[in-house]
């Protein structure tokens, strides 16, 4: 009796441990899915942080010297696209040049398959898995940005979905500290 108690107990807690061993390989996967989610979302936050956030498109003649959209032959205050129209993110002669140009943006899509680097419509391997979008709204006028034209700030969101129901959203700030920078 006490032998057949003890296999029970014994197989019981073998079940146990191989239950959770099952559980934790199938969601090794997740911490992979969503590290790639935040690396792609911060490299696409990134590379529009760096691009200007002028009044005029920076290849405007006037983009140097205006001080309002009015001053410009293509204004850059359109957040839903690209201004000029032609720009892409994929293009070396033609390239997004202002933070505006990303409103709107989503990968895959534009001629990019997957995920793709700037520069180039060719998809990087093992990302086809992964899509990105971004959004850009005004958010000066209002805390904490109050004291500053409503158009003088940009909100960026970042949102980057993956395998297993990964998404990740980033949100970032550009503010125009000079009229023409």
């Amino acid at each position: 009796m006490e032998l057949v108690v003890f296999i029970v107990i014994v197989t019981t807690a073998i079940a146990g441990v191989v239950g959770a061993l099952a559980w934790m390989s199938g969601h090794s996967a997740d911490p992979l899915a969503r590290k790639q989610a935040i690396a792609i979302a911060e490299s696409l936050m990134q590379e529009i942080q760096q691009m200007p956030f002028t009044f005029c498109d920076p290849d405007d003649p006037n983009a140097s010297v205006a001080v309002g959209y009015g001053n410009c032959a293509t204004p850059q205050n359109n957040l839903n696209g690209p201004s000029p129209a032609g720009e892409s993110r994929y293009g070396a002669t033609n390239p997004f040049d202002n933070v505006a140009d990303y409103g709107g943006f989503i990968m895959p899509g534009g001629g990019c398959a997957s995920i793709c680097r700037i520069g180039s419509n060719v998809s990087i391997p093992g990302l086809t898995a992964y899509a990105a979008s971004v959004a850009i709204v005004q958010a000066g006028g209002a805390a904490p940005f109050a004291g500053l034209p409503a158009d003088a700030v940009l909100r960026v969101d970042v949102t980057v979905t993956g395998p297993s129901n990964t998404r990740v959203m980033l949100t970032g700030f550009k503010v125009r500290y000079a009229p023409r920078v």
